[in-house]
């Protein structure tokens, strides 16, 4: 049972409806993510503002699902596990890669995700030498960082508020 209500479009306030309405409109349909954040409008407002700037990384769609879903793994967050192996999957990865991405084996930008959550920021020099080796330059590894810390914020809200999950379930 959740322990943080959603809030319905029809009552949320006249600052985050259009907020929530572009949302719904960009993804086909409005997730409790964020409804639940619609509790807190400066934040909703924050997330929104820090996914459309994050979007125009250096990464590709598939680069941040793979740091999305190894994020989420760590964490434990079933919501955003569910969520972002449907967007994986529209990205174009298979349901071997979304897999491999979640134990951070899919690439180098999975395995940085999963060692910066894991560590909790605390990478050791060799692990900064093989993400530089694999490619990853220091803009691509401050990009890593960012991704991985905004995945936090909506993993750790899911898992405080037991989000209820409206994505199609996935395997554990």
């Amino acid at each position: 049972m959740t322990r943080i209500s959603p809030v319905s479009l029809e009552h949320a306030t006249d600052t985050i409806r259009p907020l929530l309405e572009g949302v719904q409109k960009k993804i086909g349909f409005l997730p409790n993510l964020f409804r639940v954040l619609a509790h807190a409008p400066a934040v909703l407002t924050s997330y929104v503002q820090n996914s459309a700037a994050l979007g125009k990384t250096s990464l590709s769609a598939t680069e941040k699902e793979a740091i999305f879903l190894a994020t989420s793994q760590v964490n434990g967050c079933d919501y955003c596990l569910a969520a972002h192996t449907v967007f994986a999957g529209k990205a174009g990865l298979s349901s071997q890669e979304i897999l491999s991405a979640r134990e951070g084996q899919l690439n180098a930008f999975a395995l940085l995700a999963r060692q910066i959550t894991e560590s909790r920021g605390h990478l050791s020099a060799e692990q900064i030498a093989a993400a530089r080796a694999a490619g990853i330059d220091d803009a691509k590894i401050i990009e890593v960082i960012a991704h991985v810390a905004s995945q936090t914020l909506t993993n750790y809200l899911n898992n405080v508020a037991l989000t209820e999950i409206d994505f199609p379930a996935i395997n554990a």
